[in-house]
């Protein structure tokens, strides 16, 4: 479980579908008795002494099943999904399908892009020019994956998830050969390094964790 600061108040807990109810049991022992609200993508818990926690729904909409706001959230959260996931920086990229938290298909790799030159004058505009094209070039790398990879499976896929650096995957949002695969696209964006496998691999215990939003009293 994680936990920082969040924009307008409070603090952003991040923590695991198995550790939700566990989590929602201690909130309610800590401020008291707490009544929930539910929508399709927040559960919100008022308890005694005023206090309230967000609960942001992963992968919504939920279904809040009638008086059990909370137990629909923790099975909707458990519930083990068909994710793709693409992760793109300038360099490197990483494409993979989970089904829950294991890794079933992946391909990872990455391109030379020289960072920027120091130098002036002509030296400099031939520098850019030739990081602009391998720029491109890794871009399209990544395209190409994500298509191999990812674009066959989307028939089965529940939910895509994106990452990395936001303005590469904007870069590569624009090939249309991944509208498939944007039409599926569930947030939270993921902000990691530079897109290895250990990196893909640990992507499950971001995309699944239920975001919390905590407001003291």
């Amino acid at each position: 479980m994680t936990a920082r600061p969040a924009a307008g108040g409070g603090r952003w807990v991040s923590v695991a579908p198995e550790r939700l109810a566990g989590w929602i049991a201690g909130f309610a022992a800590r401020h008291g008795p707490a009544v929930a609200t539910a929508g399709p993508d927040l559960v919100r818990l008022e308890a005694a002494d005023a206090a309230a926690a967000e609960c942001h729904v992963p992968f919504p909409p939920l279904d809040p099943g009638g008086d059990e706001p909370v137990g629909s959230l923790v099975a909707h959260a458990c519930r083990t999904r068909t994710v793709g996931v693409l992760l793109v920086r300038l360099g490197g990229y990483a494409a993979g399908v989970f089904e829950g938290e294991r890794l079933v298909a992946s391909k990872v790799g990455s391109r030379q892009v020289h960072g920027r030159s120091a130098a002036g004058g002509w030296s400099q505009q031939r520098f850019a020019r030739r990081r602009d094209k391998q720029s491109a070039e890794a871009l399209r790398a990544a395209a190409d994956v994500a298509h191999r990879v990812l674009v066959p499976r989307a028939p089965a896929l529940d939910a895509v998830v994106l990452g990395g650096d936001r303005r590469a995957v904007d870069e590569v949002r624009e090939d249309r050969r991944l509208a498939p695969l944007l039409a599926l696209e569930a947030g939270p964006f993921l902000t990691v390094p530079d897109p290895r496998l250990a990196v893909l691999e640990d992507t499950p215990r971001l995309f699944r964790a239920v975001r919390v939003r905590v407001l003291d009293p």
